[in-house]
C-alpha cells in the first residue's frame, strides 16, 4: 500500500515537472525542472525494482547530459521572445504527438490489467545481470556503434567550440620537460654593501 502511494506521489511530481519544463519562461529553469523529472523517473524505476536503470538515469542523464544542457543554455545567447513565437505554431503537432503517447500508455495499462500476466521470477534473479547479458551479447554490435557515434559527437563538439585566445595563459608541458637548471636559475655577483 505504501509503495502504491509512493508511486502516485512520484508520478504527480513527474507530471508537474514535465509540464513546467515546456512552460518555463527561462530556459535555465526548464533544464532544472527536467533534472527534477529525471530524478522522479529514477524513483519510479526504483519502485519497479529496476535499480540499474534508475542509477543509470541519474548518472548519465542528470550527471552528464543535463549538466551539458545547462552549460549550453547558459553559454548561448537565446532570444526567449523568438523561441516563444514558435510555441503556438507547433502546438497542433505537439497535441497530436501527445495524444498518440497517451493512447499508447492506455493500451499498455489496459493490457496489463486485462491481458498479459507478468511471469514469476526465480529467486536470486538480477535484472542488471539479465540486462548486461542481453546488451553485450545480442546487441553488442549496436552498442559499439552507439559508442562510436557518441565519441565522434564529443570530438566534433570540442572541435566546434575550441577557440584559441591570445590573452589567455596556458602551460606547455613539452617546454616544461625540456627545461634545464641553467635556464631557470641565474647567479648574479654583487658587491657587498657597507654600512656607513
Amino acid at each position: 500500500m505504501f509503495e502504491t502511494w509512493l508511486f502516485y506521489a512520484f508520478a504527480a511530481v513527474l507530471l508537474v515537472s514535465g509540464l513546467l519544463v515546456i512552460t518555463a519562461r527561462n530556459p535555465v529553469h526548464g533544464v532544472l525542472w527536467l533534472v527534477l523529472a529525471f530524478f522522479t523517473a529514477a524513483g519510479i524505476w526504483l519502485l519497479l525494482r529496476a535499480e540499474f536503470l534508475a542509477i543509470t538515469l541519474v548518472v548519465v542523464y542528470v550527471g552528464a547530459v543535463m549538466v551539458l544542457f545547462l552549460f549550453v543554455v547558459m553559454m548561448l545567447d537565446i532570444n526567449i521572445e523568438r523561441v516563444r513565437e514558435g510555441f503556438w505554431r507547433n502546438l497542433p503537432l505537439a497535441l497530436v504527438v501527445g495524444g498518440i503517447m497517451v493512447l499508447e500508455m492506455v493500451a499498455v495499462l489496459a493490457n496489463r490489467y486485462h491481458g498479459a500476466v507478468p511471469r514469476d521470477l526465480p529467486a536470486g534473479y538480477s535484472n542488471t545481470k539479465a540486462l548486461g547479458r542481453v546488451l553485450y551479447t545480442q546487441y553488442a554490435f549496436a552498442f559499439e556503434i552507439a559508442a562510436v557515434l557518441l565519441l565522434v559527437a564529443i570530438i566534433a563538439a570540442i572541435a566546434l567550440t575550441l577557440r584559441r585566445r591570445k590573452d589567455s595563459r596556458y602551460q606547455d608541458p613539452s617546454r616544461q620537460v625540456k627545461a634545464r637548471r641553467e635556464e631557470r636559475v641565474q647567479l648574479v655577483s654583487m658587491k657587498p654593501e657597507v654600512d656607513k
